[in-house]
């Protein structure tokens, strides 16, 4: 889930740029920080938007910049066990498929993609099953359940988060549009 928050951090000003220590400054310095950056109560910060405060700057012996707390909006993304999200495959693999669900992929592993058996063709970068005829694959848009989160700050390139599109309303888009219709008839 994105969201707005409110948050108060410390940045550092260097020496070179104290000429001019501005709300944009600050702004400047507070994204290059955090944007990118994993927080595991608060998730990935997507972006600084707006600075609101900044307290005075203090020195800290044997340091040549000054520090400056600062009062900020960012845009974080969270995501929430049972949340239902819609992404785009990233990659395929063997055992399932990487979805894009923001600034984060996670794992739809093959055995949650639905009731039939999904086999992988390697050449087409595809999951594919034979009872159902359906594929799914690289750049295909999907709606699914988070099922797993388990943020690592200190790596969150490690951090694993578990979809699932074995319940009704879930899975590839195209399928859903087909299943709309057939109930429409």
């Amino acid at each position: 889930m994105y969201k707005r928050v409110k948050l108060v951090d410390t940045v550092r000003v260097p020496p070179e740029r104290l000429d001019d220590v501005s709300k944009n400054l600050v702004l400047e310095l507070l994204q290059d920080k955090l944007e990118g950056r994993c927080d595991e109560e608060l998730g990935w910060v997507v972006a600084v938007t707006e600075v609101h405060e900044t307290g005075e700057g203090k020195i800290l012996y044997n340091e040549g910049g000054v520090f400056y707390e600062a009062e900020f909006d960012a845009i974080v993304f969270e995501p929430l066990m049972q949340e239902v999200i819609d992404g785009k495959v990233s990659e395929a693999v063997s055992f399932g498929l990487f979805v894009s669900i923001g600034p984060v992929d996670a794992l739809l592993h093959a055995s949650q993609i639905g009731d039939d058996y999904f086999s992988f063709d390697e050449e087409n970068e595809r999951l594919h099953s034979s009872e159902s005829n359906r594929e799914l694959g690289v750049g295909d848009p999907v709606r699914s359940r988070i099922v797993t989160v388990s943020i690592d700050e200190r790596n969150p390139r490690d951090s694993k988060i578990g979809l699932t599109a074995r319940q009704p309303g879930l899975g590839k888009h195209g399928w859903l549009e087909e299943e709309a219709q057939k109930a429409e008839q």
